[in-house]
């Protein structure tokens, strides 16, 4: 009997696309070795990710089930102390091999898409750890602030819905720390991967916005949107208060543009001032005293571009930010991202790339399956609706099943149910094509 029937389509798939050739080409020498293969190895956490487990310890609970053995190409799983010391034997010259992979997964999806236009969105997100985890240091962490964290930041390119890397970093440091070289590596991944005839454009929040960044975006050629804190050497405030027209974009949302010289960066830059009418005062009113309070209360917020946008589409090409938001969340939730499976930072380090992974691969599944295309928005949300790995599982991954062999022939039964038998033959139906 298997409790995880749905995973063989998913198998099918890795082996269809090609995708096991090239963790075994990829991979094979350049990870630490093991008994059990080092393929077989990664094929053993995906499994462990994507069928809901949160902790090495959880492989106890696969073990024996012949659909994940098959999955990872196994008679007998790796026990959790077995996939443990694997993790600990990383090192930091094994990442980038992972997310090499990684990026190859992210090409073929967006070259799949048909898009010529890459929005990549920059954040980070905190990670909370125990005491005695290697790197993990106290800093910005807003829900514990005691609490010892790492701070990982990711690129997502919102239209194709791939995560196109991630960089893990200790908590104590600046959201923008390293950021620079973080855009290095990914605008050599992206030459590496998909040349150079892709426009990019960048979505940052305030804290992307230095001058060092701004100059090596533009450098690239990439267009940029970045939120602008309200710093008092940049006389926003000033502005403000000197604005007697503002563009309206909705109900309660209204803009002006304003060509602002930074003299200490020795540049001017178009920034965007936006406004938001609230019905009472909020925490986020910090210039309330900007106008008459008959006027009503107002949140404020700025953007820099260099995108030949107007204020609302510059708006709306922003507000498309939150998909990253809702990313973050999936991985935290979903796919074991905020797991500490080590007191090694290589270690937890690899496990984010793995879980990134995991979340690539379930999504390219369901481009080439069940999701539906939907058109493009100002927003540039996915072209693609996807369903999430909570929805993937219930409907699909964790269905169960017995195997029976009538006439000799080895069959996966996973009974009567309307549904599942639909959609279960949807899907092989779709793979065999």
């Amino acid at each position: 009997m298997t409790s995880y029937a749905g995973l063989e389509f998913l198998r099918r798939f890795l082996h269809g696309a090609g995708w096991v050739r090239t963790l075994r080409r990829e991979l094979t020498d350049a990870l630490p070795p093991t008994d059990f293969g080092v393929v077989s190895m990664v094929l053993a956490v995906l499994a462990l990710v994507v069928s809901g487990g949160r902790r090495v310890r959880h492989l106890r609970y696969l073990e024996g089930d012949p659909v994940v053995q098959r999955f990872c190409g196994l008679r007998q799983l790796p026990t959790p102390r077995t996939l443990g010391r694997w993790l600990g034997a990383f090192r930091a010259r094994h990442l980038p091999r992972l997310q090499w992979v990684n990026a190859l997964v992210v090409a073929r999806a967006i070259r799949a898409s048909g898009q010529r236009r890459l929005t990549i969105d920059v954040d980070g997100s905190v990670v909370s750890t125990g005491l005695q985890v290697a790197w993990a240091q106290r800093g910005y962490n807003p829900h514990h602030r005691k609490v010892p964290s790492y701070y990982p930041v990711t690129a997502y390119e919102a239209q194709s819905g791939q995560v196109l890397r991630v960089q893990n970093r200790p908590g104590n440091v600046h959201d923008a720390k390293g950021a620079r070289r973080f855009l290095r590596d990914l605008f050599a991944q992206l030459r590496a991967t998909l040349g150079a005839a892709y426009r990019l454009e960048f979505r940052m929040d305030g804290a992307f916005f230095r001058r060092d960044i701004l100059e090596h975006l533009e450098r690239g050629g990439a267009e940029y949107a970045i939120k602008v804190p309200f710093h008092p050497w940049l006389g926003l405030k000033q502005r403000v208060q000197a604005t007697r027209r503002w563009t309206r974009i909705d109900a309660t949302v209204s803009c002006a543009e304003h060509d602002v010289a930074v003299a200490c960066w020795a540049r001017r830059c178009r920034i965007v001032i936006y406004r938001r009418h609230v019905r009472h005062e909020t925490a986020k009113n910090f210039q309330l005293d900007l106008f008459d309070p008959n006027d009503g209360h107002y949140e404020y917020s700025a953007v820099v571009t260099n995108k030949a946008l107007g204020g609302p589409a510059l708006w709306a090409f922003m507000c498309g930010r939150g998909t990253h938001e809702k990313v973050y969340g999936e991985l935290k939730s979903g796919f074991a991202f905020a797991s500490i499976p080590s007191m090694r930072y290589a270690a937890n380090s690899a496990w984010q790339c793995l879980s990134v992974l995991a979340f690539n691969l379930s999504r390219s599944f369901q481009r080439v399956t069940t999701s539906a295309p939907r058109p493009a928005t100002r927003k540039r949300r996915a072209l693609h609706r996807f369903e999430t790995i909570h929805t993937l599982r219930a409907l699909c991954l964790q269905r169960a099943g017995i195997l029976v062999a009538p006439h000799g022939v080895p069959t996966l039964d996973v009974g009567t149910v309307p549904a599942v038998v639909a959609r279960f033959r949807r899907l092989d139906r779709l793979l065999a094509a």
